[in-house]
């Protein structure tokens, strides 16, 4: 007799809620499938996931669901309702949000403002660098706009140059538990440039050293007074950060420097951060403005030229390969402002994005408390992320931005001739890692998963110094993501004809 699936049915399985007959979900096969033989070979024959993970000997717990898209039918899981943090997987809950509200063609606008007349190339009044929630924007953007300035014929400006990054909230960290200089996490606003992050370069000349803080690109580096690096004599910390008012002021420990390095640095005060680089850009063109001022509120005033970003679905496609914190925040911020005007802050907005996600995707067990997944506070379920993976709105719009996911064998080596074809978001923090989105079997069936893995007894003793190598944690991930691909196996095995 043929079972006959509604979207009630289905999408009730998923949580646990309901028995389907003849489909063993709540828990998984207890013994593989026996091999089918066919004209001179036998199937191969699948491990069961109880086996699969025991093998893992992965700390912590470990939970799984997996749904047939081909033919409209949950297929197994273990723990599909149990609340778990999802890491860097909740920026494909952002994308979708993003690309539902605003629009996968929507693009974001920084514009130069003029507050006074333009008199024989002179701006009669204050100039103003408005930032439009470009997480993308870059010093060659800023060098473009700079060079329209003056191809629109200005030669000077009269009164003040101001900055405004107010049409989102303004928040100095996405996550206040992580080191205070890794460069993912950044501060938050309306306008952001390099990703918020500022190039700190270090090098030793004779007996001293000599140190760097730039916005380089691919064709500029204009070195930044508002960011400040001082070499210390000391073992510990390496780095420490305090707010000097109108900048960032950050120390460094010279036992940690080697005879020479760089790396990227968080920036706290992103709109004076590209004022700067904006004031420098255009004396290059022979403009002098006096130093940025920033302001609470938009002025109204005449646009002289913009810079526009790419496309929403682009931004997202490379937030999802790269995993780019601040992207997630910025255009899930951006999308909360669109549905009920500038959220108060990034919690309030994720909390709305999960308000959204249950009416929209009716996602029963998610509560974020930020759009990127860096705070581990977040949760969700392996079946809410499989419902999400499920919807028309993500087969349709998420499913061709996200990344390839290489098949790899025990010794972590890329198995080129794998016939499984896998897209999908990953996440990873200490002690925990995620993985959802599409499977494609050799026969064709599609399938949608999840898979959640977190040891957080383990990552709840870890103090903030020892979050960004913590002892154990790189091999604890190596064996989260060799037992997300041994599931990845069973499936094409067990399930395809």
């Amino acid at each position: 007799m043929k079972t006959l699936f509604n979207r009630r049915h289905v999408l009730a399985a998923l949580t646990g809620s309901v028995v389907l007959p003849g489909v063993a979900f709540a828990s998984p096969p207890a013994t593989s499938l026996r091999p089918v033989a066919r004209p001179g070979s036998a199937k191969p024959v699948a491990r069961t996931a109880d086996s699969i993970i025991e093998r893992a000997n992965l700390s912590g717990e470990s939970s799984f669901t997996v749904f047939d898209l081909t033919a409209d039918r949950p297929l197994e899981a273990r723990g599909s309702t149990t609340p778990l943090p999802p890491a860097s997987v909740a920026k494909s809950l952002t994308a979708l949000y993003a690309l539902d509200v605003l629009g996968p063609e929507h693009k974001f606008e920084t514009r130069i403002l003029a507050l006074g007349p333009v008199e024989d190339g002179v701006v009669k009044g204050d100039l103003v660098l408005a930032g439009g929630n470009d997480p993308t924007l870059q010093t060659d953007d800023l060098a473009t706009l700079a060079a329209n300035v003056k191809a629109a014929g200005i030669i000077a400006v009269e009164g003040k140059f101001l900055v405004w990054g107010g049409s989102l909230a303004f928040e100095p960290v996405i996550d206040s538990m992580q080191p205070t200089h890794v460069g993912y996490n950044p501060a938050i606003s309306g306008l952001a440039l390099n990703f918020n992050r500022v190039h700190f370069e270090w090098r030793r000349e004779g007996g001293a050293w000599g140190v760097s803080m730039d916005a380089r690109s691919a064709k500029f580096r204009p070195e930044v007074a508002m960011a400040r690096m001082r070499v210390v004599k000391r073992s510990a910390p390496v780095y420490t950060y305090a707010d000097a008012g109108g900048r960032d002021e950050w120390t460094v420990a010279m036992s940690a420097l080697g005879k020479g390095g760089s790396r990227w640095l968080p920036v706290r005060k992103p709109e004076l951060y590209a004022a700067e680089v904006f004031q420098i850009l255009m004396r290059s063109h022979g403009i002098v403005l006096e130093n940025p001022e920033v302001t609470e509120s938009l002025p109204e005033g005449e646009a002289i030229t913009g810079q526009s970003s790419q496309p929403l679905r682009l931004i997202l496609r490379d937030m999802l390969k790269y995993s780019t914190n601040i992207t997630a925040e910025m255009v899930g911020m951006a999308a909360t402002a669109r549905r009920l005007g500038r959220p108060e802050s990034l919690i309030n907005s994720a909390k709305e994005m999960s308000v959204w996600a249950a009416e929209t995707l009716d996602l029963r067990n998610t509560a974020m408390v930020d759009h990127s997944g860096l705070g581990d506070s977040s949760r969700t379920t392996t079946g809410d992320l499989t419902r999400a993976m499920a919807s028309p709105l993500s087969r349709n719009e998420l499913r061709p931005l996200l990344k390839d996911i290489p098949m790899r064998d025990s010794k972590y080596r890329v198995l080129k001739s794998h016939p499984l074809d896998v897209v999908a978001k990953t996440g990873t923090l200490n002690f925990v890692s995620t993985l959802a989105g599409y499977a494609t079997l050799p026969d064709g069936t599609d399938l949608a998963f999840a898979i959640l893995t977190a040891d957080m007894p383990r990552r709840d003793a870890l103090s903030v110094a020892q979050r960004e190598r913590p002892e154990g944690g790189r091999a604890w991930n190596r064996r989260s993501k060799l037992l997300q691909l041994a599931l990845l196996d069973r499936w094409s095995i067990a399930y395809a004809d």
